[in-house]
């Protein structure tokens, strides 16, 4: 069951029902993909219909963004809660490794992926990353031949919104995986790059305001949140 958030359609689901549907779609036949919107990510899509078009084509919509939770009660009807992507891409990279399916980590900046590679092999005993590419390439049929070319059963394709949403919708069938996961800056954080928000900001829905402490820089971004409230302010008058 899929309920509307200013025209994004999230699926109404657990983590744990998340990722045993993920599991589903990545035995099955076929090419899948998940998204993981944010308010900023719904801001976007209210502007940009292709991306509108990549992200409620998904196979699997979830809830990133506790903004999207709050929007979704504000509207009278309720998410079940919030499905945080990297949490959602950690579960699937530790089935890969129980099940030997073989991993692709697109994006991020040159180096990253295969830092990030290193990490989850060590994180996870047995995972086969069958190969990466940084985000900076010109030529995105290029980027689907190389995780075709890999044999990857999964990609992690982390280019930020809207550029992953639409280069999955496209080269999805491509890249001959039949998983493949948007999960924007998740390679920094397996790299190590980047740090995610402490237990005690993660469990009071307060990762934003980490990230935006960590990085001032952030705070034009941020505003989309309040925009975001905004429009579903508007949308529960109508």
């Amino acid at each position: 069951m899929r309920i509307e958030v200013l025209g994004v359609g999230f699926d109404d689901v657990t983590m744990e029902e998340a990722v045993a549907r993920g599991r589903e779609l990545l035995d099955a036949e076929g090419a899948h993909y998940v998204v993981t919107p944010n308010p900023e990510i719904v801001e976007t899509c209210r502007a940009d219909a292709a991306a509108l078009a990549a992200v409620n084509g998904a196979d699997l919509v979830l809830p990133d963004g506790i903004g999207v939770v709050y929007g979704a009660k504000l509207l009278g009807t309720p998410l079940r809660g919030r499905v945080p992507g990297i949490e959602f891409g950690t579960a699937m990279l530790a089935y890969c490794a129980r099940s030997g399916k073989r991993v692709f980590l697109l994006g991020a900046k040159p180096g990253v992926a295969e830092q990030a590679a290193e990490n989850l092999k060590a994180r996870f005993g047995g995972l086969d990353v069958a190969g990466t590419k940084d985000g900076y390439f010109k030529d995105d049929a290029e980027a689907a031949e190389a995780i075709r070319a890999s044999g990857a059963d999964m990609a992690l394709v982390c280019l930020g919104a809207p550029k992953q949403e639409k280069f999955m919708a496209r080269y999805g069938a491509a890249t001959g995986a039949r998983l493949l996961l948007g999960l924007g800056g998740s390679l920094d954080v397996f790299a190590g790059v980047a740090r995610r928000a402490p237990e005690f900001y993660v469990n009071h829905n307060l990762e934003w305001l980490y990230r935006l402490l960590k990085n001032p820089s952030r705070a034009g971004r941020m505003l989309k949140l309040p925009l975001f409230l905004l429009h579903v302010a508007a949308a529960r008058g109508k």
